[in-house]
Order: structure tokens, then C-alpha cells, then sequence
């Protein structure tokens, strides 16, 4: 007998429901980009995607459900972005440097991916506060810092300091300079990802 998956017959969604999943999570990264996450419910994703109710908790059990799969869709491209970057820079200052430009040049191109993130794991009282203290930090954001940052002084590139004290200092600037951005978009990126770049070699390069 076929399962409710399809005919495979062990639970893996097939094509056509990967497909439809993968169109509920581009209609739920609109809305909550657009509208906010509170305002997304599942009546207006159904609505965006030209289906109904029944047919999106076929899918997904729940509101929460589809915006946690929402969300981790996002911080995945997001990584994946990254690491890639970081990947290819020659050297471990390099990769520090590819690092912070890939942070935000990531979310200059990718908007609406950052206002899902924000509104997921912001209180959404007045988007200052985070829901779970720490859960900014998603998929070890700044631990990734962290590990590139020691590994440029085991190279003997970089001066002594604690690296995760030094990441988390990093991560806030770039926090704070793309929260800032999201409110004034007429900040201009490429000039804030240069200075940021500066800032970050200031901090963690030997001075003689």
C-alpha cells in the first residue's frame, strides 16, 4: 500500500512534496519579512501559495513548525554562504577578513532572509530583546569566529587576546551596524563592511 508520503513507502517526501514544502518556506520568508511574524499565519501562507489551510498542515503540523523550518532554511543558505567564503581565502587572516566581509555582504544581498531571522529570534514586543538570551548566536556563529581567530595566532598572525571575548566583540559590531542598516537602508554596506574589516584587523594584529 502507498504511504501518505507518496509511493516510497518510507516516509521520505517525494519530488513534487520537497518542491511544494520548498514553495510553503519561500511564501513564509514574504510574509514574515513583509509582515512580520506575528501578522504570518497560516490562513495568509496558504493564500500566498494558492493552496489551502489543510493542504500547508499536510505539510507542516503547525505555524511554529513551518517557521522553525523557515528559519533553519535561512541560517543554513546563510552558513553555507559563509563557509564557503572562508573556505577559499588563503591564510587564516584571510579568512577572518572573508569572514566579516561575507557576514555582511550576505545580508546586504539577502534582506529578507535577515528580517526571518531578526523576527524569529527578537522579542517581538519591540524587536530589541531577545527571546532566548544567546539564541542570536544561531548555528555558532560567533563560536566559527572564534576558531578562525585562534587559528590565525597558532599561525603566529595574529597577537595574544581571548578569542571568543574578541569574537563576540566582532559579531556586535556586525550585529550592530546591519540592525542599523535594516532601519536606514541608505547605509551603505560596502563602505560599512570596509570599515569594519579595519576595525577587525585593528583589534586582533600585532602592533609593534
Amino acid at each position: 500500500m502507498a504511504s501518505r508520503r507518496g509511493d516510497r513507502g518510507d516516509g521520505t517526501p517525494t519530488f513534487i512534496e520537497q518542491a511544494r514544502r520548498g514553495q510553503l518556506i519561500e511564501c513564509t520568508i514574504d510574509l514574515i519579512s513583509s509582515k512580520g511574524y506575528p501578522a504570518t499565519s497560516l490562513a495568509a501562507i496558504a493564500e500566498r501559495a494558492g493552496l489551502s489551510k489543510a493542504a500547508v498542515l499536510y505539510h507542516f503540523a503547525s505555524k511554529d513548525n513551518l517557521a522553525r523550518a523557515t528559519l533553519a532554511y535561512v541560517v543554513e543558505r546563510f552558513t553555507a554562504y559563509v563557509d564557503e567564503k572562508v573556505a577559499a581565502a588563503p591564510d587564516p587572516r584571510a579568512a577572518i577578513v572573508a569572514y566579516v566581509r561575507a557576514m555582511i555582504g550576505y545580508q546586504r544581498d539577502n534582506r529578507r532572509h535577515v528580517r526571518v531571522i531578526t523576527e524569529m529570534l527578537l522579542d517581538d514586543a519591540d524587536g530589541t530583546r531577545l527571546k532566548n538570551p544567546g539564541g542570536h548566536d544561531t548555528a555558532g556563529r560567533w563560536n566559527a569566529l572564534a576558531d578562525l581567530l585562534a587559528a590565525g595566532q597558532r599561525a603566529g598572525a595574529l597577537r595574544e587576546f581571548d578569542p571568543p571575548t574578541v569574537a563576540l566583540a566582532i559579531g556586535g559590531a556586525i550585529d550592530g551596524v546591519v540592525a542599523h542598516w535594516l532601519v536606514h537602508p541608505g547605509l551603505d554596506l560596502d563602505a560599512a563592511a570596509d570599515e569594519l574589516e579595519r576595525f577587525t584587523l585593528y583589534a586582533i594584529e600585532s602592533r609593534d
